[in-house]
């Protein structure tokens, strides 16, 4: 074989080798976009903690873009960053777990805005509870509250859009709207047998943090009606107050309290237990050790006769400080049972602002009892009738606390 013939069969073999190279890349590749390239999963996708999966077949993904670029009706009108959103959204919903989720840049500016203060809407905190969307709680004065909207009410469908399967991130972003306008909600009320639908009006939240009053001379009732970034100043300056009036022992409102963040919970809990003592316990699972969440004191109130109102707007960060003073203190809960929003989300920004909020861990109470899904049972049990409810100045939960704390030293 002359050079020249040994020449020619070296590129047409490198040539085929290039084919080859190249087809594999196809058929398991990763399209990078910025230069339509198709290449392999680079090593660190898979989490080698869990194991390589016995199968994974990415061209599939890529199969399904490539068909619908060419197939879709309007092509001029994709979007192909909304598809590979879409796309991430879909694989964290396949998760199973409502409060996973992904958020894209121009949603992730809205996460936190309920604990900032303010914003438009009929003001309610939901969840999902037995996967049915579900009002966890109205805040005090809102337009929620006063269409009748309570805590436990499940959402069976917002304007024209059935809440099944729904993510709440998609129903704060329909319930929410410009002030003034109107959100049809139906509503499956506990007493009704057929679902009722309501329009709530949309308006300016102001959302409320804590009030506390005098109540039957030396009884201090503090509200707490959630876990923000004001709450450790506003709940110092009320301590204050209480500590310098007649004041003895305090009957500490939880009801309808979503939460809020875990960190203040903590703080609030210290007042009333001795430093060192644990609030919380955060069980990641897999055989990892728990971490503890301890009180930093003060411990002020650690002496002060307490009784704690729950009901089932009691949520998250609500649910850790009462289980927190029962089983550190034996302090009494008086209500309904809690809502059972025991589980820890974490923010993780990505590249490009967008950020996922994934559920890491789930929060035991300091005896190492589940808040998640079964909520904290009070110690005396006191239902609220329906009929009672809009009577006027009738607080059967509160009576009840008043009379428990009267004969406590």
């Amino acid at each position: 074989m002359n050079r020249k013939m040994k020449i020619f069969f070296k590129i047409v073999i490198s040539i085929i080798c290039l084919v080859a190279v190249s087809f594999l890349g196809y058929e398991v590749g990763v399209y990078t976009g910025e230069k339509n390239i198709l290449r392999t999963p680079p090593p660190q996708i898979i989490n080698q903690d869990l194991g390589a999966p016995e199968k994974l077949d990415f061209s599939i993904f890529w199969e399904a873009w490539r068909e619908a670029e060419r197939n879709f009706l309007e092509r001029e009108e994709i979007d192909a960053q909304n598809m590979i959103y879409g796309a991430i959204s879909g694989m964290i919903d396949s998760l199973g777990d409502p409060y996973t989720n992904f958020f894209k840049p121009e949603e992730a500016k809205d996460f936190e805005e309920q604990l900032s203060g303010k914003y438009q809407g009929v003001g309610m905190i939901v969840g999902i509870k037995d996967e049915q969307l579900t009002i966890v709680s109205p805040f005090e004065g809102s337009p929620a509250q006063k269409a009748g909207l309570k805590a436990g009410d499940r959402i069976i469908k917002i304007g024209d859009t059935y809440t099944k399967d729904i993510s709440i991130e998609k129903a704060v972003e329909l319930i929410k709207g410009p002030q003034g306008t109107i959100v049809k909600l139906l509503i499956q009320k506990k007493d009704l047998e057929q679902p009722k639908e309501i329009e709530v009006k949309r308006e300016i939240i102001e959302i409320p943090t804590l009030e506390w009053e005098f109540i039957e001379g030396n009884i201090a009732l503090m509200r707490i009606y959630q876990f923000n970034e004001i709450l450790n100043s506003e709940f110092q300056k009320a301590a204050f107050e209480i500590l310098n009036s007649e004041a003895d022992r305090i009957i500490l409102d939880l009801r309808n309290n979503p939460g809020g963040y875990l960190e203040v919970a903590q703080d609030i809990a210290g007042w009333f237990l001795e430093k060192g003592k644990v609030v919380v316990w955060e069980d990641k699972g897999h055989g990892e050790e728990r971490e503890s969440y301890k009180s930093k004191g003060p411990a002020t109130f650690a002496s002060f006769p307490i009784v704690v109102l729950i009901n089932e707007g009691s949520a998250s960060g609500a649910e850790i400080l009462a289980g927190a003073l029962r089983d550190q203190r034996g302090i009494k809960l008086v209500g309904e049972t809690s809502f059972g929003k025991g589980s820890v989300q974490k923010p993780i920004i990505l590249s490009d602002d967008s950020y996922l909020k994934v559920t890491i861990a789930k929060w035991l109470t300091p005896d190492g009892v589940s808040i998640d899904e079964k909520g904290l049972e009070p110690d005396v049990v006191v239902e609220i009738p329906e009929d009672l409810v809009e009577e006027e100045e009738k607080d059967l939960q509160l009576e009840k606390a008043i009379e428990i704390i009267k004969i406590l030293e």
